[in-house]
């Protein structure tokens, strides 16, 4: 039997981000030679089970997120290391505690994703991203097996570092995923055609040059789902935005049913994210057969197989909504199912991480 502790995540049930989504996933196809343990943020959950599925579960009392991230992150692997074989470990900020472990001839075997490149992020201080790009180091030199979720992911850490990185990409089908006619809310933009983004509202995502393509005399209304009050650069945005008549600004909905039902009745899927390898929404949006335009970045054309349509700035993204017709968005749509299908299933992926923990 290997043990597996799964280390970097909030926990499950997932109710945040990807790699809570990656960590339920793992457990629900979890393979018999295989014991999982995952860690979660005591903090983030009211009721907290010793098991989930065939899965333990232990709680942390510090925050999963942030600066507290990385005692976090260091307190799992301190733990994990008393009894695991193996440690998933999700994200990098608790990595500069690996060249300590393999010092002292900790004989587990370390499998890191070191997710996309988060040390380029915008949002983060010059000395956060310096800590970030250091982790990032610790992690492809220490790990037995260094994980990235898109090419260009991969070519980065052979170029930078001359480390072999494997390929495992990231997952759509989830079980909540709906289909397009189902009604679980409804807003009275959702009569009509409208453009549909989720995201984080950070620099990184162009949340503004979504917005001012769709101000003033657009072929449709857009409708922008994200953390609109999370800090000075989203309140901004949404001061400056909120009340346009072309625009709908909506809070970020964790109901993954209600997200569902408005994401897969728009007419066009629009993904501004410019970092952060394959992204779980831009998937997602995919399995779903929605007419992706992807902001033009190496990340989006490798997930999108070079097959959507893409932008560079605002005003080539309101000439592609205006110029797309009613019967290319639905061969687009059936592109982006067709390589969702192909490549970014759960069971593809849960397969990839069962053979990479030996």
């Amino acid at each position: 039997m290997n043990k597996v502790a799964i280390i970097g995540t909030r926990g499950i049930p997932a109710g945040y981000g990807g790699f809570e989504t990656l960590a339920e996933q793992l457990v629900r196809y979890q393979r018999d030679d295989l014991e999982f343990t995952v860690y979660c943020q005591k903090s983030a959950f009211e009721q907290r089970p010793r098991k989930i599925g065939r899965a333990n579960l232990k709680y942390i009392p510090l925050g999963a997120n942030g600066i507290s991230s990385i005692f976090y992150d260091m307190w799992s692997m301190l733990d994990a290391i008393r009894y695991a074989d193996t440690l998933l470990i999700l994200g990098v900020s608790g990595c500069p505690l690996l060249p300590f472990l393999r010092f002292f001839r900790c004989r587990k075997r370390f499998v890191c994703n070191i997710d996309g490149l988060e040390w380029r992020r915008v949002k983060w201080s010059r000395l956060a991203s310096l800590y970030l790009r250091f982790a990032e180091r610790c992690a492809v030199r220490n790990a037995d097996v260094v994980i990235a979720d898109n090419q260009v992911i991969v070519d980065y850490v052979a170029q930078r570092y001359g480390n072999g990185c494997e390929l495992v990409e990231y997952g759509a089908d989830t079980e909540n995923l709906i289909e397009h006619d189902e009604k679980v809310v409804e807003y009275p933009f959702m009569d009509q055609d409208y453009a549909f983004a989720v995201c984080r509202i950070e620099p990184e995502n162009n949340v503004e040059m979504l917005l001012s393509a769709f101000e003033q005399d657009s072929p449709m209304p857009l409708v922008v789902v994200g953390n609109w009050q999370h800090n000075e650069y989203s309140r901004r945005l949404f001061a400056k935005y909120d009340g346009s008549p072309n625009l709908h600004l909506l809070p970020a909905i964790y109901d993954q049913r209600e997200l569902n039902a408005v994401r897969s009745r728009c007419a066009l899927y629009l993904h501004g994210h410019s970092c952060g390898g394959t992204n779980p929404s831009l998937v997602e949006a995919m399995y779903l057969g929605l007419p992706v335009i992807a902001y033009d970045v190496d990340f989006n054309r490798m997930t999108t197989e070079n097959r959507a349509l893409y932008f560079k700035d605002a005003k080539g993204l309101r000439e592609l909504c205006a110029g797309i017709g009613t019967g290319d968005c639905r061969e687009l749509g059936k592109r982006m199912k067709a390589i969702a299908e192909s490549r970014y299933t759960w069971r593809r992926i849960s397969d990839c991480y069962f053979r990479l923990f030996g």
